[in-house]
This record gives C-alpha cells, structure tokens and sequence, in this order.
C-alpha cells in the first residue's frame, strides 16, 4: 500500500477511533429530570471537574451502568481525572461491551487493533469492529473498512472495504462524509467496474436490511 494513503488511513482511525474520541463526542443519556446523576456529570465535565466526573461516574459504574462504563474507560485511555491506564480501559470497555454498547465495542476492538492494554490482535478487533458496525456504530465501519483495505485479522477484501466505507460516508454529512468519501474514492481506483458495482450492491443491501445483510 501507499504509504501516504496508509498513513491518512490511520490518522483516520485515530481521528475515529476510541483513542481519538473527546469526552464531547460520547453520546450522552438524556437528561429526564434534574435528579437524573448524569446532569451533576454533565455538569462536572462542562467546569472541567474531572476529578468530580470520575468519583460520580464510579457510583453508576458499580450499578452496571454500561454508558457510565464507557465514558470512565474513556477517561483512563486518554488520562483525563485520572492516571492514564489502558488496561484499566479495557476492562471498562469490556464490561459495556458485554452489555452490548456499540462505542464500547468499538472502543475495545481499537485497543486490541492498537495493542494498548491487550496483546495486539487483528481477528478480535475486527470481530468487535463487526459487532459496532452493524449497529450503525460510524467509528467501527470505517475501522472495520480499514481492516479489509489493508487486510489485517481478515483476508484483503477491497469489496468489502469500498461497502463499509460507502456506509459510513451515507450515514454523515459536512466534513466527516468528506473524509470517509475519500477513503472510499481512494481504494475505488485499486478495483474493477464490477467490484464497485458489487461493492455498492452489498451496501444497498445492508442499508435495506437495517444491517443484518451485511455480509
């Protein structure tokens, strides 16, 4: 590969990935009332408090609250009120993984992508990738397109990389859509008429089934 598009390529997946996602950019629960524990968190992330978030996150952590998982592993992958511990981050992620949390999917598939906190392994990350991405997780499709374009824990199959990077530039708008688009623009040059066109048929096809056809 190119090694300026395998470069782009990462920064995308970092950009992207869990390593790479700001607190802001975490989905948040809704705040129903003001009792609600998420509004004194939200509150404390807004004064930069971090050091409140993490004691208030920990109470919904010990609930089994799988967002509040999420966000706290987040917290100890970046060092934000906390000391930087990725295999602290893991296990957070792993616990909101197992409940089904697609960003925790996500997240935990690009710590063992990236070999931090856990012993590098290409299949489990895309097994996770896989698991986020057809729950519509845009982080994970264009992660996961990233493993077949270069074909690292899954034979190269730049079919498959153009559907998932296809999807994800469909599912945004503005500057996002823009950098997936290229991605997909990028390996489109490598392929066939006949493979885009199979390509672009496997995408209809999963957007249509709600992304249970994805394969």
């Amino acid at each position: 590969m190119n090694p300026t598009i395998k470069s782009a390529l990462l920064a995308i997946t970092l950009t992207l990935g869990c390593g790479g996602i700001s607190m802001a950019q975490a989905p948040k629960p809704p705040q129903v009332q003001s009792v609600d524990p998420w509004t004194a968190i939200h509150a404390a992330e807004d004064q930069m408090d971090y050091a409140t978030e993490v004691r208030l996150l920990r109470t919904l952590v010990e609930k089994g609250d799988a967002v509040a998982q999420l966000q706290l592993g987040t917290m100890y992958e970046v060092g934000q009120g906390v000391a930087e511990d990725y295999k602290e981050a893991v296990r957070l992620f792993r616990l909101a993984a197992a409940q089904g949390n697609s960003e925790a999917q996500h997240c935990l598939g690009w710590m063992y992508h990236n070999g931090k906190g856990v012993v590098q392994n290409y299949k489990e990350a895309v097994r996770l990738y896989g698991l986020a991405a057809v729950k519509g997780n845009l982080g994970a499709m264009d992660d996961l397109a990233v493993m077949y374009e270069l074909g690292e824990g899954v034979a190269q199959d730049y079919v498959r990389a153009h559907m998932w990077y296809n999807l994800s530039a469909s599912s945004v708008s503005g500057e996002l859509a823009k950098q997936f688009s290229s991605n997909r623009d990028s390996i489109a040059v490598k392929m066939t008429p006949a493979q885009i066109a199979e390509a672009q048929a496997m995408a209809l096809k999963c957007q249509a089934s709600n992304f249970k056809k994805c394969d």
